[in-house]
């Protein structure tokens, strides 16, 4: 059964929308792991924020119903699925940059983990839009390497 064809909207609001989709606990945080690097189920198990198993299978079939996530079976291991963001879930990156500032802006004194102080500097140096185009690019050549493995 599909999410997009049993799902319906709270309202004709663009936000309302966006935040059916993607405004759980966990979906944006699904898809923060695919941009560091982590592919597997097995590996997203291990974010910092300790999903649970049964959320975390739960939230992978969302985001590939709403074509946000892909995946595929590696050819040397049927039983490896790897997940991709498609475009649909790289155009999110924008999304989470400024979420990102907001915190940076709004929650001063939080603890902020390693990777959102290094996206920060980045801002910093290089502003948010060369921070977005490095990002998704080098997001989209390696999910172009994985994809060539299939």
């Amino acid at each position: 059964m599909s999410y997009i064809n049993i799902m319906s909207y709270r309202s004709t609001c663009p936000v309302a929308s966006f935040l059916d989709i993607a405004g759980d606990r966990w979906s944006l945080l699904i898809v923060r792991e695919l941009f560091v690097g982590r592919k597997t189920y097995s590996e997203m198990l291990h974010m910092p924020e300790s999903i649970a198993t049964n959320i975390l299978v739960d939230r992978l079939k969302k985001l590939q119903d709403h074509q946000i996530i892909g995946m595929i079976k590696m050819p040397n291991n049927s039983k490896t699925k790897h997940y991709y963001l498609t475009e649909k879930g790289v155009d999110l990156y924008s999304v989470m940059c400024e979420m990102s500032l907001w915190t940076r802006k709004h929650l001063e004194g939080i603890e902020v983990h390693p990777l959102g102080l290094a996206q920060w500097k980045s801002f910093d140096e290089i502003g948010i839009e060369g921070t977005k185009k490095v990002v998704t690019t080098s997001y989209r050549q390696s999910r172009s390497e994985l994809l060539k493995r299939e």
